[in-house]
Formats: C-alpha cells, structure tokens, sequence
C-alpha cells in the first residue's frame, strides 16, 4: 500500500527543483502511507561526501550534533556542518574505507545512524506526511537532477524514523532505494547476512534490497547487474526503484502484482505508484505505460541513455 516516485531530469541540469517535483508527487500519493515520508536526492557534487547522520530519537538535538560535529572533527576533515531536526548535515573530505567511516561516525555517541554518505546523495525522512518532511527539512527547495522518494503505511515493523523510507544501501556511496511491496524471503536472507557479520537497523524487509545490492556489486556486478540478479534471488510481491549518482532503475518481480507507472519523455522520466502522482506534477500531453513482469529498466543521466534489461524466466 506504500507509495513510491522517482524523478530524472534528462538534461542533467543539476539546477532542477528536484525536491519540489518529488514532493508535489509524493503529497498526490501520501493517501497510500500516512505513517511516514522521506526522499534521496542527489545534486550537484563538488568532491567532498556528505553525511547526513540520525542523532537519535528523543533529546536536545541542537545540542547533540554540536557535541557529534566536535567528535567528527577529531576523526575527519570537516568542511561545514549544520543540525536539522534529528540530522547533522555533515561535509567532509573523501576517506578510504566507508565501512571504516560508518564504525567511527556511529561510535561517537549511542543511537547514532548514519542515514547516508555520498558525494551527491542526500536522505531525508521522518514520521509522518510528506508536508512533515517539508516543515522540518525544506525539501522543496532542493535543487539536483534526479531522486526517488516513498510514503510508508507500515505493515509489520515499527513507525520511526529508522524504519522509514529511503533506505540508504549501507556501505555504497550514492545508492538509495525504495520499496513497495514484501520480499517473503527477507528473514531467510536475513540471517545468510547476518551470518556473515552484516548488522541490521530496522525488522523492516525493505532494508535487505540495499544490503543485497551492496553484496553483489562487491562481488564485481554492475548496479544494473545487481538488481537483474534480485529478480531471481528475492521472492514475494514487489517493485522497487534504485538510484545512485549517475542513473534511475525500476525493477518489478515475477507477478508485477504491484502497480508502478512510467512517463518517458524526451526532457525525463518520472514513475509512480499511481498515474495522478504524474498527471498532478507534469503539464502537457505524455503518454505512459505500466512495466511487465520481470523487467528492469535502467536510465542513465546525463548522457541520456537508456538500458532494457528482459529478465527470461527461470
């Protein structure tokens, strides 16, 4: 019953207003998911990773990433730093290792999540509606080329802000993804994963498809490789979108029970659950159409290209 979008200026012109567009979309759709809202952005980049980092639940936020910016500062060469509601906003030179990076930034203080890393991506979501999300973080005035955003109604796991969507894919700069559906074999996967050691933040199964990702590419896929294997490995109802910082990709499963509509136009792409999402959002006269089973579509930005990936049946 959630609510996906995602969004891709064709042009590549970093100066879209990005966040405006995913809002008024995710705004027409936020009757499917009342219990939060959320969007990964990518803008421009200028060569440093940004982190945007949960600083916790409950508390004196203002006060906490004060002390977390002074922490990081004895770790990273800090550029610049802000506290937005439960984030500090964080700018800092390139490191090595991003799973070195994750263990020093959530070691600082307990209940630290790092919610994203990247060089263009940045994540933000809250409990609640997509006008929440804009009151506390001003998405709409985001500039940037292309993003994905969700609207959760939470079925099985906890309402939080960890829980909710975009889910960041742990260890990979600039991959973000959304999910409308259940992958059935989540806890079987779960626990291959565990096995080897890869720590869980939420019971919520959509958080498996950036881990799985994060897995197959570490093994030499391609994003695009990665996210034709989930078709096979993961089982279930489902349709996701993936993002990094170059390219858009939708991937619907074996029965494409659960609807995603596609606007592919000579300036962008845009998808959502529902076609009012695109028809309340863009003027003018588009045509759209509805993916079949096991499809995977990948668009590429700004070089305009894009990949149809027919995944044949098992």
């Amino acid at each position: 019953m959630c609510g996906i979008v995602g969004y891709l200026d064709k042009s590549g012109n970093p100066d879209t207003p990005l966040g405006d567009i995913l809002y008024r979309m995710l705004t027409t759709l936020s009757c499917r998911g009342p219990d939060s809202a959320g969007v990964a952005m990518f803008g421009n980049s200028q060569g440093d990773w940004i982190l945007r980092i949960k600083l916790g639940e409950h508390g004196d936020f203002s006060e906490k990433g004060c002390a977390v910016a002074e922490g990081l500062r004895k770790l990273l060469a800090v550029r610049e730093h802000r506290v937005e509601a439960e984030y500090l906003r964080a700018v800092v030179a390139p490191v090595s290792d991003v799973s070195d990076l994750i263990h020093k930034v959530e070691g600082l203080a307990q209940g630290l999540e790092l919610v994203s890393a990247g060089t263009r991506l940045e994540i933000a979501k809250q409990v609640g509606s997509p006008e929440n999300l804009e009151g506390s973080y001003h998405i709409r005035t985001f500039r940037g080329t292309h993003g994905i955003g969700h609207t959760r109604l939470s079925t099985e796991s906890r309402i939080d802000l960890s829980h909710s969507q975009p889910f960041w894919a742990r260890g990979l700069l600039d991959v973000a993804t959304v999910h409308n559906g259940h992958i059935t074999n989540y806890h079987k996967l779960r626990r291959q994963f565990e096995g080897r050691g890869v720590r869980f933040y939420t019971e919520n199964d959509s958080e498996i498809i950036g881990l799985y990702l994060h897995d197959r590419i570490s093994e030499g896929y391609s994003l695009e490789e990665a996210l034709r294997a989930s078709v096979d490995d993961f089982d279930g109802s489902f349709c996701y979108l993936a993002a990094s910082s170059e390219s858009l990709a939708f991937v619907k499963d074996s029965f494409a029970l659960k609807p995603l509509m596609v606007a592919d136009t000579s300036e962008f792409v845009a998808m959502a659950t529902e076609e009012i999402a695109l028809r309340a959002t863009f003027p003018g006269d588009f045509q759209t159409f509805e993916p079949g089973t096991r499809q995977v579509y990948v668009w590429a930005a700004p070089q305009q290209v894009m990949e149809t990936l027919d995944v044949p049946n098992s």
